[in-house]
Formats: C-alpha cells, structure tokens, sequence
C-alpha cells in the first residue's frame, strides 16, 4: 500500500505507536522518525521503506480476519429437501438465508426471495430445483476488508479451514463486528 510522508503520523497514531515504538520495529532512530513527522528532513529511500514496510505489516497484523467475524453454526439444507422443510429451518433459526450443502460441499444457496418465488410459482418441490449459485468461500485468515467486498455482491460468504467449512459471515454478522469495534 502507498504512503506518502505526510501520513506516517496519523498512521503510526491510528496504530497506537509512539515514536519510540515506530522506530524501534522499523530499525530507524526515533529522532528520524520525529524529524521526518514535523516535515524538517526528507529520509532516504531506505529509510523511508523500512518505516513504512512496517506500518503496513503492523496494520495487517490488526485487521479483523474472517475466523472472528463468522458464525461457526452452519444452519443448511441439502439439495434434495423440499421447500416445506427449508421454510421450517429458516423460520426455527430465523434466518433469512441458507447455504445448500451436500457431502461437506457448498451447492447453493436458498433464501427467502427464492423460496417465495417457488411458492408463488407452484412450480417445484425441491430445493435443487430452486436454488441460487453457491456463495463464495474464504480462508479463515481473509481480512475483513475481502469479505466487506463479497458481501457487497452476495448474501453470504462462506468460511472454510483447509477444504472445509467451518462458518458463515452474513451483512448482519458483519455489521455487528463493526458495530462493537
């Protein structure tokens, strides 16, 4: 990520940082780093990629990753239930969503638009007939600013450890991570 000189202050403030702290993990000496916030030197190019090279890991060591923002409850259908039994799941759970799983594998998705579809429709009975594109799925370390972006374009985003699934981040779950920060 691209920084200029000027942000180095603010990002080390965001981070928590003092000076001291900055120059100790960058390997530089904390007057550089002063002198280089109050705008009275302009450091080498070493310098400057050592200070930031460490601000960027720093803030990817804070981000929010997908492991603890995701619901570890995998409420799901599979693709041979009938619409009655997903309506009762959806509605027990009250979610408005569900992957449809088979053998440990994502297939689909149902959701509440699709399942009102099929009933205005009369014209299936089972949920592989009805189901939407399966939701996309995440490591357990994807940041939250992958998952923001998927959930822009998808009601779910899928959370897997080593090839299986192990939770689901919804725009609530989300939300409520954001919320709490």
């Amino acid at each position: 990520m691209p920084y200029e000189l000027s942000e180095i202050k603010k990002i080390r403030k965001n981070l928590g940082l003092t000076q001291t702290q900055l120059s100790k993990r960058a390997n530089v000496s904390q007057s550089l780093i002063a002198k280089i916030e109050s705008g009275k030197i302009d450091p080498t190019f070493t310098k400057t990629k050592k200070i930031f090279e460490t601000l960027n890991d720093l803030g990817k060591k804070e981000e929010i990753k997908a492991e603890e923002i995701m619901n570890r409850k995998i409420v799901s259908v599979s693709s041979s239930s009938d619409i009655k039994q997903s309506i009762d799941k959806m509605k027990k759970f009250n979610i408005s969503q569900m992957p449809v799983i088979d053998d440990h594998k994502s297939v689909g998705l149902i959701s509440e638009s699709t399942l009102l579809d099929a009933l205005m429709s009369k014209k299936s009975k089972n949920v592989d007939d009805i189901m939407e594109e399966s939701p996309p799925t995440v490591s357990k370390k994807a940041s939250i600013q992958i998952i923001s972006n998927l959930l822009r374009h998808y009601p779910m985003v899928l959370v897997s450890d080593s090839g299986k699934l192990i939770g689901l981040i919804t725009k609530a779950d989300l939300l409520g991570k954001l919320y709490r920060v």
